[in-house]
């Protein structure tokens, strides 16, 4: 497989025409290597339109979800960064290339070590990995100017809006599957959120989700 080929296609065709126009994105999508973080077995799929398997029934995000995502945040040099679900490691490294730092907390051990190696091998050192549950929030850091939680959640805990410093943005799915809509919350004051709805989609959720209170028969 010529790998910069595939990579050139993969921009081209799947994250171009998903309204990722950003030149600084795609730029950043060319330097770090979206292949070096697959697991190994599924590294000849690193560029295709799919989720990747990584284990524990979790899965990698799609290229255009990770590299939309990244568009929508706005990321800035001086931001603080909550990352919710480090999976592969590969957005945590997307989002600390554009942020001063990153706490990103994920629930699976090994997710944290595997996330810690290979984001050290690219030499990134603003990252603060954590084995931790933070499904329903993860105040120890806050407050942030960026949280992305990387997995859906049918009811968006409030402990992730009053962690948002005022002008932070918050990246969510939220709903069941399969109508699940992702948006953009952006706190512009104390007691004021503004959201936009950007698309709609069907990912797995976080493990330990809020649920809503359904109605028992």
């Amino acid at each position: 497989m010529n790998i910069d080929k595939a990579r050139f296609n993969m921009i081209e065709q799947q994250i171009r025409p998903w309204d990722v126009l950003n030149l600084e994105v795609l730029d950043l999508l060319k330097e770090i290597r979206r292949e070096e973080f697959v697991p190994a077995q599924w590294q000849s799929l690193a560029f295709a339109d799919l989720e990747i398997p990584l284990g524990h029934d979790q899965a990698m995000m799609s290229p255009k979800l990770e590299a939309r995502i990244l568009q929508e945040m706005t990321v800035q040099p001086d931001d603080h960064v909550l990352e919710v679900g480090t999976g592969s490691g590969y957005l945590t490294a997307l989002l600390a290339a554009r942020a001063k730092q990153v706490h990103s907390i994920d629930i699976i051990a090994e997710f944290t070590a595997q996330a810690n190696a290979r984001l050290l091998a690219h030499g990134i050192h603003n990252v603060k990995l954590i084995t931790a549950d933070a499904s329903r929030g993860w105040s120890q850091a806050a407050p942030y100017n960026v949280i992305v939680l990387t997995g859906s959640t049918p009811v968006l805990p409030e402990a992730f809006k009053r962690d948002l410093a005022i002008g932070g943005r918050l990246f969510a799915i939220i709903g069941d599957a399969p109508a699940m809509s992702a948006v953009r919350m952006t706190r512009v004051s104390e007691s004021t959120w503004t959201t936009d709805h950007l698309f709609e989609t069907d990912v797995k959720p976080l493990i330990n989700a809020l649920q809503p209170e359904r109605f028992v028969f």
